[in-house]
């Protein structure tokens, strides 16, 4: 919790806000504010089985072949096209997904393709089955060990032998096989961000490839893409530094918020430019009409005061508008008391004459169904009083006991007073506004009379004209803000909080990684030597995961500018360098398994080549690694390996 914490403190500091708000933002991008050691990554092959019939010239017909893998270098040793690279790709595909150069001819042959492996101490077994060189079935399963594993292609749960995932076609499989890989090997996704707009997300094969080192003759150091900084993302976690793929998510999403920001910031700006022309041209506008409507009414003499005239005739109208409604209004109310009074009448004669309508008086008098709202007939209030069936349902209404008449009458009688009253004031009301109505029409019918003569029957027209561009241009004008200024350019606090975590997570993998970069230069050096580039004096590889060589003292020079051969051997000291500095500081780095094809073919001559061999298979057993090189050179394979090392092809055949 301490190092939570601090990682926390130190970013709401520097983005001065709250630890909360820092908390809160990282959750809303499901960002870790947690470094967490990688789990081991150990990847081992065992066992590789192929099945099928091959077609054409060398070897045709049926074949099921197994291939062993040992611990440190094992050699793959066959003539050319016989099926040594071949061999590298099906474990490709097996581990990868997807295979990244296999031969369309060469898929074809397979019906059966298994492959046992320990991946991070779980023994593995891949099992595809395929026609016409795609997958119809493909398990992976999981056992106690390999051993076991090797005896089934079905799971057996009894045994312990469960299987991790099914899938029936090509694509499923290359999905489920990657997802799986990333789990296993506590590997994050490797995001970035495009042009600030959208992400791009690199998974398990971007990883693979600093496990199938690529061609010498290829300019990348580590990987086998040069896209996205991968080169120097993989160099980062393989050497486990803290945080690294937090470091590049926080990064990707201070992009895409960042550029979010400045496209509003944008379209404010364009807004605010296009309010700023449109009142410059109202306002011309304008100034254009109250000139010409001042010409004008100068012209119709100094006593007729046009524009007074007109805009008083504007004022008037309205006035007269809202009078009207007013008298509307109180008219309705009106008619609505008048009926209320009539009504109340009507019910004091019926309470004075009928006992049963005395009785109904203190229960209902309703003016509608109380179920469907529908208005009740005058004729079923007529069948009410006078046949005594309930207006509302027609049931009969018993008269029963009228002990207090008078108090229904005196209380009918009140009513009656009241919406008396209420018409009266009704009444008052809508006789004064009747008044105020007509003044006002009167006055407008004046005001519009002075317009009428002030104006000459030429000058009308334009008069008329220029008063609406006048009143147009100034309607256009109060809709449009009076200042539209352009926004103040200032972070949000999301994006100070990612840019500020970004920050503190560089500075963290930095000062830890210092280190380890020393480390790692020292031990690519001895590499280089031990590999055979005798004039290679020293190498300072970087963070972007570019690799300056130096040589005999002065000449210094990238990675890429080297010879195919050396590229070659030098990629392959990076990730033994990456391994042995990994184990030297008790961190999970590489996974150990290199898949190495036919390095005397770049440019590495025998003596090279042999120097090249004995080093890898020293090197591999002194860090534990897994080696698989393949080689058209028997007799080099045989002069630096044991014959258990080696899986080799007799007589130009086939290797499988």
């Amino acid at each position: 919790m301490e190092t939570q914490a601090s990682l926390e403190s130190r970013i709401a500091a520097l983005a001065e806000t709250t630890e909360d708000e820092v908390r809160n933002v990282f959750a809303t991008y499901g960002l870790p504010l947690v470094s967490t050691p990688a789990r081991p990554r150990a990847l081992r092959l065992q066992r590789l089985r192929v099945a099928g019939l091959r077609t054409g010239a060398v070897a045709p017909g049926s074949f099921d072949s197994t291939i062993r893998f040992n611990d440190g270098v094992t050699a793959l040793v066959a003539s050319n096209l016989r099926g040594k690279t071949s061999v590298l790709e099906l474990v490709t595909w097996c581990l990868r997904g997807a295979p990244r150069e296999l031969q369309t001819g060469v898929r074809h042959w397979l019906s059966f393709l298994d492959l046992d492996a320990v991946v991070a101490g779980q023994p593995l077994g891949f099992r595809l089955d395929l026609e016409d060189g795609e997958i119809v079935s493909a398990l992976v399963l999981a056992g106690p060990n390999v051993d076991r594993l090797a005896d089934t292609r079905l799971p057996i749960p009894k045994d312990g032998i469960v299987p991790l995932l099914r899938a029936s076609r090509s694509a499923s499989f290359t999905e489920q096989v990657q997802a799986l890989m990333m789990d296993r090997l506590d590997l994050q996704p490797l995001v970035n961000s495009v042009k600030g707009t959208s992400t791009q997300t690199h998974g398990w094969p971007a990883y693979y490839g600093a496990l199938y080192l690529p061609a010498g003759g290829d300019k990348v150091l580590l990987g086998d893409q040069s896209i996205a900084g991968l080169p120097g993302r993989l160099l980062q976690v393989f050497l486990d530094l803290p945080a690294t793929a937090a470091l590049a998510r926080v990064k990707t999403a201070q992009d895409l918020r960042a550029t979010e920001e400045r496209s509003k910031w944008a379209a404010a700006d364009t807004f605010a430019q296009s309010v700023r022309e449109q009142r410059e041209h109202a306002q011309t506008r304008l100034s254009e009409a109250r000139a010409r409507l001042t010409a004008l009414s100068s012209a119709a003499g100094p006593k007729a005061s046009l524009p007074e005239l007109a805009a008083r005739s504007v004022v008037l109208a309205n006035g007269v508008a809202d009078k009207q409604e007013r008298w509307e209004e109180l008219m309705a109310a009106h008619r609505q008391a008048r009926t209320a009074r009539q009504r109340d009448a009507k019910l004091l004669n019926d309470v004075s004459e009928s006992a049963v309508a005395r009785r109904l008086f203190h229960g209902l008098n309703p003016t509608a169904c109380p179920r469907c709202d529908k208005d009740i007939e005058e004729e079923r209030r007529q069948r009410e009083r006078s046949a005594h069936a309930c207006a509302v349902c027609d049931r009969p209404v018993e008269a029963g006991d009228d002990e207090t008449p008078e108090d229904v009458i005196t209380e009918a009688k009140e009513r009656l007073a009241a919406s008396g009253e209420a018409e009266k004031a009704a009444r008052d009301a809508l006789e004064e506004a009747e008044a105020a109505l007509g003044k006002l029409t009167e006055e407008l019918t004046s005001v519009q009379g002075q317009l009428r003569a002030a104006e000459s029957a030429a000058q009308l027209p334009a008069l008329v004209a220029a008063r609406e561009d006048m009143l147009r241009w100034e309607g256009a004008l109060s809709v449009l803000p009076e200042a539209a200024l352009t926004a103040v350019r200032q972070e949000s606090s999301t994006v100070k909080i990612l840019k500020y975590g970004a920050k503190v997570l560089e500075e963290d993998s930095r000062t830890s990684g210092s280190t380890l970069f020393a480390a790692l230069n020292q031990e690519i050096t001895e590499l280089g030597h031990r590999f055979g580039i005798v004039s290679l004096e020293a190498v300072e590889i970087d963070r972007a995961g570019r690799l300056k060589v130096i040589k005999d003292g002065t000449s210094q020079d990238w990675f890429s500018k080297q010879s195919a051969g050396e590229r070659l051997r030098l990629r392959i000291a990076v990730v033994i360098a990456l391994l042995r500095v990994g184990a030297a500081h008790g961190v999970s780095t590489h996974p150990g398994l290199v898949l190495i094809d036919s390095p005397k073919a770049e440019e590495v001559q025998d003596l090279d080549a042999l120097t090249l061999l004995k080093e890898l298979a020293a090197v591999a057993e002194e860090n534990a690694l897994q080696i698989v090189v393949t080689t058209a050179d028997p007799v080099l394979a045989h002069e630096v390996l044991p014959e258990h090392s080696i899986v080799e092809a007799t007589d130009g055949r086939p290797l499988w």
